[in-house]
């Protein structure tokens, strides 16, 4: 068969939960519902970080920024998904299936080293308490918000050119519900090892560096924390940390189980859930993570509330 590469196609056809179609009507209930939330939750966290001016801070301009990318994350996939499990056509265009996987391959990368930047300015803020406000001053936490998206789609940019350059021979039946890098690789008609080594060793990096900060982070602000001695200011400290690093657990954790292990460790059910789980089900959590556990969001949500109230 004569060898054809990815431009030559009119478009891909998703496969994803089509050989269980009583689950496609579970699954679109319950997406559904979860993108809505989704949308609420972390529109809501952009919005009170803008509102109230006792969230203008470092700590809430990156909380600001994960909502922001996970609208952007969830959106990017989700709503051709609840397309495709309401009808019989599964297809996607060649274009919209390349910028759907620069798209997500950007944002989940950005998340990465966001969450990274995150735990360092939990460090600056549990550690060093007095120069908290001259380390995360507004242009450094500008500068290392802008890093952290530069680097995820600079990645993205190179991971979606290198992908879609391999031979395909006319193949267009990708067994997932959004065009991510494994499943395209298993539709190469040509060897593929030097591009996953190349996609393996990309997603090492761009996971374990920021779990590596993260790590380092927290056993700093641990020690401080233990050498508080009262309970009030522990569970302070441990109140303002804990949220974040539950989110840090729910994403790499999924997102490691996903790109870091060999792809026959796993069935293709499993990898359509596990990235149903970081792609909805993480992003819909976070902002209720960081809304439930914090009393600064939720005296601003109040305040919000009783303002629209008076307001009538």
């Amino acid at each position: 068969m004569d060898q054809k590469n990815g431009s030559s196609f009119t478009g891909f056809i998703l496969l994803g939960f089509s050989d269980r179609p009583q689950l496609e009507r579970v699954l679109f209930v319950v997406l559904l519902i979860f993108y809505l939330l989704t949308l609420l939750g972390n529109t809501s966290i952009i919005a009170l970080s803008r509102l109230d001016p006792h969230l203008q801070t470092p700590m809430y301009f990156f909380l600001s920024n994960l909502s922001f990318l996970d609208l952007c994350y969830t959106t990017s996939t989700v709503p051709q998904l609840l397309v495709h499990l309401r009808g019989p056509d599964k297809s996607i265009s060649f274009g919209g299936c390349v910028a759907q996987m620069f798209v997500a391959l950007g944002l989940g990368c950005t998340e990465c080293i966001l969450l990274g930047v995150m735990a360092f300015d939990r460090y600056a803020a549990v550690c060093r308490p007095l120069h908290y406000t001259v380390i995360m001053h507004p242009r450094l936490c500008a500068l290392m918000a802008s890093a952290s998206w530069f680097i995820g789609f600079a990645n993205s940019s190179l991971q979606t050119v290198l992908i879609f350059l391999v031979p395909l021979c006319g193949r267009n039946k990708i067994e997932h519900f959004f065009c991510e890098i494994p499943p395209l690789l298993k539709l190469a008609c040509v060897d593929t090892t030097v591009n996953e080594s190349e996609a393996f060793f990309a997603s090492m990096i761009i996971l374990l560096i920021p779990v590596a900060l993260i790590t380092f982070s927290y056993s700093r602000i641990v020690k401080v924390v233990l050498a508080i001695k009262s309970a009030s200011g522990q569970r302070k400290a441990f109140g303002t940390c804990g949220s974040h690093l539950t989110v840090v657990s729910l994403f790499y954790g999924s997102a490691i189980y996903a790109y870091l292990q060999p792809s026959n460790n796993h069935s293709q059910d499993q990898g359509k859930f596990v990235s149903l789980f970081y792609t909805i089900v993480t992003p819909m959590a976070n902002p209720f993570i960081y809304t439930l556990r914090n009393k600064d969001v939720m005296g601003a949500m109040k305040k919000v509330f009783c303002r629209s109230f008076d307001s009538r």
